[in-house]
C-alpha cells in the first residue's frame, strides 16, 4: 500500500531538502514514501515563528468585523478510520450532527474495516506538530478532544501546543484498544496519560478497559467497581471523569459512572442490541466536546451526549454495513431514509402540481372515511400530488395518519406535503410543506428541512410570490380564486388576479381556492406557461366517491391542457 507523509513544516520552502526514503509501514508491505525534510536549524524556527506571526496580523487587519457570528468550534487529535466507523471520521460526523465546526489533526491512518484492523501507520511527530500549529494559529478552537494518540512524543507534542494555545476545554478519550479488540496504543503511553494529559483534561471518558489500565489492570465487573475507578482517576488529576459501562457484564442498562469530583451521577439507558456498535466511544467524546464547544455545563453535555448516541444506535441497529462482527452506525440519522426513498425524483418536478389533492378531516368524518382511505381513493383517481391539511386532527393522531398517508402516496410515487406542520412533516418524512402568509416563513422551513423536500407557499400578490422564491420555495398556491367554505374571510383574486401572480411569478404555481368541476376548464385555459395545475378540496373530499370525483376532475383538466 503506497502511502506520502510530510513530516514537519512546510512553509520555507528553501530550507526543504527531499529525499526518498523506504520506511516501514506497520504490518503493510514496505511503501517508497516521499518525504520532505525540514532543517531542524533555530533559523528555520525562527523564519516559521515569523510567518505565523505576519499571517495573524495580516489577518487581524482584515477581519475586523465582532459582530460576526460565532460558530462552536471543536478539534479532534485522532487517528484516521479507513471504515469511517470511528478515529477523525466519528468525530467529524458527530460535530456535524450537533451543529459544530470540526478541524483535524491526524495522529495516524489505520487499514481497518468492520472485522478489524489490519495496519497502523503513525504520523511523524513533527508533522502533528505542523498540524497542531496551522489550526491553532489561525482558527479559534473552543474544545479540544483527544483520540488515538499512539506515541509519548505525540503525547507530549499535544502537551506543549496545550500550553501555547489554551482551549475552553480538553476532552480525553484515552483509546488504547479498538472495540474489535486491537491495540491501538501500548503500555509505554499510559505513563505519558497521566503526566501530561489527565492534569489538564477537563473530563477524560475510559471504557472499562482503559479504565483497567490506566489503574494498573484493576478489573471492573460491578457498577460500585466503576465508581471506585471514576475516584481513582480523578485523583489523577481531570476534573470530571466518565467511566463507561457498556461491557458490563452484570448490568442490564447500559450503565456510565459520571464523577465531577463531589457527586456521583449513575446514568442509565437502555442496552441496545445491534452489531452496529463500532465508533460509540469516539462519538460519546465527541458529542461531549461539541456541547461544551456550545456553552454547555458538563454534566448537561454528558447527558445530551449519551443520549445521542442511544438514539443512533437504536436507528442503526438494523443497517448493514461490512461483513465482519461490528458494523458502524450511522451518526446523521439519514441512510435509512435515503433508501426508503431511493425512488423519488431528485427535484421537484412542477407537473406534480396538476391535480393537487388537499384533504379536510372535517369532509372525511361527514363521509365516515378514514385519512388514508381517502388518500387512497384521490391517488387512484389520478391525484398527482396530495397536501394533508388536518386542522382539527389531535397531533399524535395526526402523525400516525400521516405516517400511513406517506406510505400510500409512495407506493404510488405520488409526493406527500404537510400543511403548516414542519413538526409533522420531519416526523413522517414527509416529502415537505405547504405554508401561508401567517405561518413559519419559507427559508426557515427551508433550513429546518434541507434542501431536498418541497416547500409552497400561498401567495396572493406579486409581492409575495417573489418573497417565496427568495426565500427558497419550489412553488406557489395562488388564490383563493373562487369564492370557498373551507377558509374563512378568504379574500379572492379572480382568475385576472391569478393571472398577474403567474406573469409576475419566478416559481411554478397551482391555483386555489373554490376550484371545483364547474370552473377548473376556465382556471387552466388563463395562458400563462407557469400555471401548472389546480388544488381542490371539496370537489374531491366533500364527495360521496373521492374516487370517481378525482377521476372526473383528472379527465377535465387533460382536456382543458390538451386545448391549451
Amino acid at each position: 500500500m503506497a502511502s506520502e507523509i510530510l513530516p514537519g513544516s512546510f512553509f520555507n520552502k528553501k530550507l526543504l531538502s527531499m529525499q526518498l526514503i523506504q520506511v516501514p509501514s506497520h504490518g503493510f508491505a514496505q511503501s517508497r514514501i516521499l518525504r520532505l525534510h525540514f532543517a531542524s536549524s533555530r533559523s528555520n524556527r525562527i523564519y516559521r515563528t515569523k510567518i505565523f506571526t505576519v499571517m495573524q496580523q495580516d489577518r487581524a487587519s482584515t477581519v475586523k468585523d465582532d459582530s460576526k457570528m460565532k460558530i462552536p468550534h471543536v478539534l479532534t487529535v485522532a487517528g484516521s478510520d479507513s471504515g469511517a466507523g470511528a478515529g477523525i471520521q466519528a468525530d467529524l460526523k458527530t460535530c456535524a450532527a450537533r451543529g459544530v465546526y470540526c478541524s483535524t489533526v491526524i495522529t495516524a491512518v489505520t487499514a481497518q474495516n468492520t472485522v478489524g484492523v489490519q495496519g497502523v501507520n503513525i504520523v511523524p511527530e513533527d508533522f502533528v506538530a505542523g498540524q497542531l500549529e496551522s489550526v491553532f494559529s489561525d482558527m479559534h478552537v473552543d474544545v479540544v478532544k483527544t483520540g488515538m494518540l499512539p506515541s509519548i512524543g505525540i503525547v507530549k507534542v499535544l502537551h506543549h501546543s496545550l500550553k501555547e494555545f489554551p482551549v475552553q476545554a480538553l476532552v480525553v478519550d484515552p483509546v488504547m484498544v479498538s472495540t474489535s479488540g486491537d491495540v491501538l496504543a501500548g503500555p509505554s503511553i499510559l505513563d505519558s496519560f497521566r503526566e501530561e494529559l489527565l492534569p489538564i483534561a477537563d473530563i477524560v471518558t475510559p471504557n472499562l478497559k482503559e479504565a483497567s489500565a490506566l489503574l494498573g489492570g484493576v478489573q471492573l465487573e460491578t457498577v460500585a467497581d466503576m465508581r471506585d475507578a471514576a475516584k481513582s482517576i480523578h485523583d489523577m488529576g481531570p476534573r470530571s471523569v466518565l467511566v463507561k459501562g457498556g461491557d458490563l457484564p452484570s448490568s442490564l442498562d447500559a450503565v456510565d459512572i459520571f464523577f465531577d469530583g463531589v457527586c456521583f451521577y449513575e446514568l442509565r439507558s437502555s442496552r441496545i442490541k445491534s452489531r452496529n456498535t463500532h465508533g460509540t466511544g469516539c462519538t460519546l467524546a465527541s458529542c461531549i466536546a461539541a456541547e461544551l464547544a456550545k456553552g454547555s455545563p458538563m454534566l448537561s453535555a454528558v447527558k445530551v451526549a449519551k443520549r445521542y448516541v442511544e438514539t443512533a444506535l437504536d436507528y442503526s441497529k438494523d443497517i448493514a454495513i461490512g461483513n465482519g462482527f461490528q458494523g458502524p452506525f450511522d451518526h446523521l440519522l439519514k441512510l435509512k431514509s435515503d433508501i426508503r426513498n431511493s425512488f423519488r425524483q431528485q427535484a421537484f418536478n412542477p407537473e406534480n402540481l396538476f391535480l393537487y389533492a388537499v384533504t379536510d378531516s372535517g369532509m372525511n368524518k361527514k363521509w365516515g372515511r378514514s385519512i388514508t382511505d381517502a388518500v387512497k381513493a384521490a391517488i387512484e383517481g389520478g391525484a398527482t400530488i396530495v397536501q394533508l391539511r388536518e386542522k382539527d386532527s389531535r397531533t399524535q393522531d395526526f402523525l400516525e395518519a400521516a405516517k400511513a398517508c406517506v406510505e400510500v402516496c409512495h407506493s404510488h410515487g405520488v409526493p406527500l406535503l404537510i400543511n403548516d406542520r414542519i413538526d409533522v412533516a420531519l416526523a413522517c418524512d414527509a416529502d415537505g410543506v405547504h405554508v401561508g402568509q401567517s405561518d413559519m416563513p419559507a427559508r426557515v422551513a427551508r433550513r429546518l428541512l434541507g434542501p431536498k423536500k418541497i416547500i409552497g407557499v400561498s401567495c396572493k400578490t406579486p409581492e409575495q410570490a417573489q418573497k417565496a422564491w427568495i426565500d427558497g420555495a419550489d412553488y406557489i398556491g395562488s388564490g383563493g380564486v373562487f369564492p370557498t367554505n373551507t377558509k374563512a374571510n378568504n379574500l379572492t383574486i379572480g382568475l385576472d388576479g391569478l393571472k398577474t401572480v403567474c406573469l409576475a411569478s419566478k416559481l411554478p404555481v397551482v391555483a386555489i381556492g373554490g376550484i371545483n368541476a364547474s370552473n377548473a376548464r376556465r382556471v387552466m385555459e388563463i395562458g400563462v406557461p407557469n400555471l401548472k395545475g389546480v388544488a381542490v378540496v371539496s370537489a374531491l373530499f366533500d364527495r360521496e366517491c373521492v374516487l370517481t370525483e378525482t377521476k372526473k376532475m383528472h379527465g377535465d383538466l387533460r382536456q382543458a391542457a390538451s386545448m391549451a
